[in-house]
Order: structure tokens, then sequence, then C-alpha cells
């Protein structure tokens, strides 16, 4: 048995502007259990990519351990790549970012990897603001370890073994809403239409952008009482908003006529278009979208949607004032001081 993909492919198949079809955004075969909702989420970001015409070179793909960080493998294979040690995804990343600030940084991990062994990683890069996408493959178990309980397990949630978690479940938006992440997003797996823009978007934005994306995990956690399962999903979803990706320079349309549409503008001139079915939410606001996520947890609902969206915030290499020029590109000439530099560096200390 082979995981690679066939090579050969119709030649008609659609290409992006780059000349691209989607096989050259795609991976190997997946190996993780049929109908997992995390190669749904490989697809989407196949599809946001293929769209928005980014060179899989110009992309780094970070990951930890865990089913969801095997997810790498699966889609962009022209992409750089790093598989890190079990919650230290964010430090790696971090160490990449500084080095190279002209890769597009998608960072992959899951409930476990982010809000268990690598909780004290994810909230540094948060409060860093690391230009990245951050996507969270959450599905309230460990599907490695035989499907315990993970963190972002809800309380009352009932187990495939039948046990019913007692403790509260780390809610990973709500907590980087609070830490001062600039884009907090929520989706599910199964909504394709919703997850595939909100990546883009997400990609776009100048700063630290966290996607928690519920992720059913059919083998250990979608049996009846879970609350991480595709049924109790699909029955409790509240969207905030209907997202469009718009890029830069497109005609922009929309075809919601009685309600507010907000148009929101990338760092690269490009446009975010929300179409707000609550004239309570306001994504701007982060007290706004914290209340918005505390009355989805009072009625049992799960938020989806982009939640919360800072566009004035300064992103790391700008807080920083770094080099714009990758370390790798740096010449001696620039690195080593000019003549009499050290000398008059000394005297302004004496």
């Amino acid at each position: 048995m082979t995981y690679l993909r066939p090579k050969f492919a119709h030649p008609n198949l659609p290409k992006n502007k780059l000349g691209f079809t989607r096989k050259e955004y795609e991976g190997s075969l997946s190996t993780l259990c049929a109908g997992c909702g995390h190669d749904s989420i490989s697809a989407a970001i196949v599809e946001a990519c293929w769209e928005m015409n980014i060179e899989p070179h110009k992309v780094a793909k970070m990951s930890g351990i865990g089913c969801s960080s095997k997810t790498p493998a699966y889609f962009l294979s022209n992409s750089h790549g790093f598989n890190s040690v079990h919650g230290r995804m964010p430090s790696v990343a971090t160490g990449a970012n500084m080095a190279n600030r002209e890769l597009v940084y998608l960072g992959v991990s899951g409930d476990g990897d982010s809000a268990s062994i690598g909780m004290g990683q994810f909230v540094h890069v948060i409060r860093r603001n690391l230009n990245m996408v951050y996507i969270v493959m959450n599905n309230g178990c460990y599907g490695l370890t035989k499907g315990q309980d993970s963190a972002t397990a809800d309380v009352g949630s009932k187990s495939k073994s039948g046990s019913i978690n007692q403790f509260e479940g780390i809610d990973l938006c709500g907590l980087a809403i609070e830490l001062g992440a600039t884009f907090v997003a929520q989706s599910f797996s199964g909504d394709k239409s919703q997850l595939i823009p909100i990546i883009q978007a997400a990609i776009s934005h100048p700063g630290f952008a966290l996607i928690n994306v519920l992720s059913p995990c059919v083998t250990f956690n979608n049996n009846v009482g879970s609350t991480k399962s595709y049924d109790y999903v699909r029955q409790h979803i509240e969207a905030t908003s209907t997202v469009d990706f718009v890029p830069f320079m497109n005609e922009i349309k929309t075809d919601y006529q009685n309600d507010e549409v907000k148009m929101v503008e990338m760092h690269d001139g490009s446009w975010l278009r929300l179409h707000k079915l609550s004239q309570s939410w306001n994504p701007d606001d982060k007290l706004s979208a914290i209340n918005a996520l505390q009355n989805s947890h009072l009625n049992q609902e799960i938020l989806t949607g982009i939640l919360y969206i800072d566009n004035k915030s300064l992103e790391t290499h700008a807080l920083l004032g770094t080099t714009e020029i990758p370390l790798n590109k740096l010449d001696e000439s620039t690195l080593c001081p000019k003549d009499g530099f050290l000398e008059e560096l000394n005297s302004s200390f004496r």
C-alpha cells in the first residue's frame, strides 16, 4: 500500500493565477480514520491557499504531536515543514518567524497539544502577537491514546466508554481574546463554506490569528452524549456571521440586503465582509465578543464565525523593529559595525 498520490491528472484541471492546479497544494494520502474532521480541515487549507494564489514554497507548516499534528503531511507537500516536540510548536514557529518574516506561517495543533502540555507556549505566542495562523483541530479527546477526555472537553460530556466529564473545559477562543489575540475565529470542520474564507482572512491578518475548529473524532468521541460529536455540533451551532473573503481589486458584491454588512480592511488592501446576524455583536469590540461567547455557553450553543478582530495592533516584528531581510541573506557589511562605531558607542557610556 502506498500513501503517495498518483502523479497523473486531467489536463484541463482549473488553475489559479500562478498556473497551479489544486494538486500542487495537496500532500500525501491521509492515514487518519475515515471520516475524521481533520481531513476536512486539510482540504479547506488546500482550497484557501489555492484560491489566494499563495506560492507553496513560501509557506512554513509547523506542528506538535497528535492526530492534528500529523495533518501537515496531507497538504502543501511543496512547502517547508517542521514537526516539533509535543506542545512546543509555538516556540519553533517563533524562532523561524524571527529568522525569516517573508514566509506564511501556518501552525497546526490540537486540544491536547495546545490546552494541556503546550498551554504555556500557547499563551506566550498570543501575547507576542506573532504573525502566524494558529489552527486548533479540537475534538475534545486524545485520539492517539484511546480517547481520554482532553482539557477542552465540556463539563457533562459523555465519552465513548460512558464516563461523564466532571471538569470545566478550557475555552481557547475566550482565553485568546483575554490574552490579546488580534484575530479569533471558531468554525466546524463540516462547514467548508465558512471555514475556507476564515482561513483566508486569517492568512491576510497582520498578527496572531487563532482558528479553533471543532473537529469530531469519529473513533472515540462521536457518540451520543458527546458535545464534540457531529450530531451535537450540527444541532447546537450558531453562526455569528456569514463570512466571505473578497480579494483585493475584485469587485465587491453582496446578496444580503436586509441586515447590516460590515467591511473590514486587511493590511494588504483586501477586504473581509461580515454579514451580521446579531445587532448586539461587534467583531471590533473585545467585550462584545467575550459576552457573545459567554451567552453561547449559557444557551448551550456553539458560536462560529469571526469572533474578534483588531486591525490596529502591531505584530512582533513591528514591535521589535527587526530587519525586513531574512537573517540568512544578511551579509558581512550589514552585520559588522563600521570603523569607529564601537568607539563611538563606548564613548556614549562614559
